[in-house]
């Protein structure tokens, strides 16, 4: 397996709209496909499993986006394990019919001791979740990816983060990036272990039972100056927000995943 060629470091161009921009911006990235190893496993709460995996096979790896995701290639039920190969448009060719994949958020990408940590939702039946608990150290990984990602700016004067477990390292690898004094608030729908890097202006929520995830947002109050959402988790849950406050702020909705089917991938 092999890593494209950095031809063109798209980070320069993330940091610059992280920087001084407004809205969400589309950043490809040259797309890889790479064969790394379990390195260690860490169970950040009780349905979160963290792994991390490294090797010398992350040389050149590209992540700068909050929300950047690898899709972990899985052998077919025979066994046999079908990659995907990347082409010379840094991109990637993928077998017919599609090999079983799963998308997870970078929860962290650590570019001198080439490692990146995934965090695993821990569930009855999933393939994913199931490979998550079985695996060892030392056992070999594909992922794919990451194809680049929505970029929103640090420009904003405060933030709302609606997520549930699956969008809760975007939103942890964000804040950790973000400059000191942020303003935000972060609705959690689930996972209340789970570690939110916090700040003087930053306020975690949890819904009360039973209210809904959009619920809770729009009961919070608007603070002065410009608000940006972003909005991660089932897809159900977050497509209320897509039209938030009737357009007046700016916003990036996404649906992480679907109630009822596997492998939802909504880009």
């Amino acid at each position: 397996m092999r890593a494209p060629e950095d031809r063109d470091d798209p980070g320069p161009k993330v940091a610059a709209h992280h920087r001084s921009g407004s809205g969400v911006t589309r950043i490809p990235y040259p797309i890889g496909v790479r064969a790394v190893a379990v390195r260690r496993r860490e169970q950040v709460t009780p349905r979160m499993l963290r792994l991390t995996l490294g090797g010398p096979g992350l040389a050149g790896f590209h992540t700068y986006h909050a929300d950047d995701h690898v899709k972990i290639v899985f052998p077919d039920g025979d066994g046999v394990l079908r990659a995907p190969v990347p082409n010379d448009r840094q991109l990637l060719d993928w077998p017919r019919p599609l090999p079983p994949t799963r998308d997870y958020t970078i929860r962290r990408f650590d570019p001198d001791g080439l490692e990146v940590d995934l965090d695993v939702v821990l569930h009855d039946g999933g393939l994913a979740s199931t490979w998550a608990a079985g695996v060892e150290i030392g056992d070999e990984v594909t992922i794919a990816g990451p194809p680049g990602g929505k970029a929103f700016p640090y420009t904003y004067d405060h933030y709302v983060f609606a997520v549930d477990a699956t969008g809760l390292p975007a939103v942890a690898r964000w804040l950790e990036s973000a400059p000191a004094g942020v303003s935000a608030d972060v609705v959690v729908a689930d996972e209340g272990d789970y570690p939110v890097p916090g700040g003087e202006r930053v306020t975690v929520h949890r819904p009360v039972a039973g209210t809904a995830l959009a619920a809770t947002v729009d009961a919070l109050p608007r603070p002065p100056g410009r608000t940006f959402l972003f909005a991660a988790g089932e897809a159900g849950d977050v497509k209320p927000l897509r039209s938030w406050r009737r357009g007046e702020a700016d916003a990036l909705v996404t649906g992480y995943w679907k109630r009822g089917i596997a492998g939802h991938d909504e880009d």
